[in-house]
């Protein structure tokens, strides 16, 4: 699975090497960016997620995703096992604008339906609903705090 431009790569991650990747675009963003204290943000869903990653075509990290599947994504999404539950979608500051977070959904989205999951939900930070808005998913059920910040779940069918 690969969707490519000419500045940027987007792949499942593979490896120890990609998954720190991963993890330094996550530090970056949430951690010394948004202030997300580190042990909230690295938890024992890494270990079994499907990881996305962005890379420059000189391997430096850009941005990250996750999948979730199976008990994990229904211990998030309300129960439903056939949902994928996306998470921790960041993309670096010097790197916005540049279509990779849109490239980090399909790709997860993509690795969803790999799995036979019918539908991928996820837990927006409220000034992002709009982008996932755009990428057809919407929202339900009332605003709520992660980490200190609102919060809106959406959901997708794939």
């Amino acid at each position: 699975m690969s969707s490519a431009t000419p500045s940027y790569v987007v792949r499942v991650a593979e490896g120890p090497g990609d998954r720190e990747a991963c993890f330094a675009v996550r530090k970056e963003v949430f951690v010394a960016e948004q202030g997300v204290p580190e042990d909230l943000e690295y938890d024992a869903y890494d270990a079994v997620a499907v990881h996305v990653l962005a890379v420059r075509e000189d391997g430096t990290p850009l941005g990250a995703g996750r999948l979730l599947c199976g008990e994990e994504a229904a211990a998030k999404n309300g129960g439903d096992p056939s949902v994928g539950s996306l998470g921790r979608l960041a993309v670096t500051k010097a790197a916005r604008g540049l279509g990779i977070g849109a490239a980090l959904v399909r790709a997860v989205e993509e690795a969803a339906r790999a799995r036979g999951l019918r539908a991928v939900d996820l837990h927006a930070q409220t000034h992002a609903t709009g982008f996932y808005e755009r990428l057809g998913y919407a929202a339900y059920g009332p605003e709520f705090l992660d980490a200190g910040m609102p919060h809106r779940a959406m959901r997708r069918s794939v």
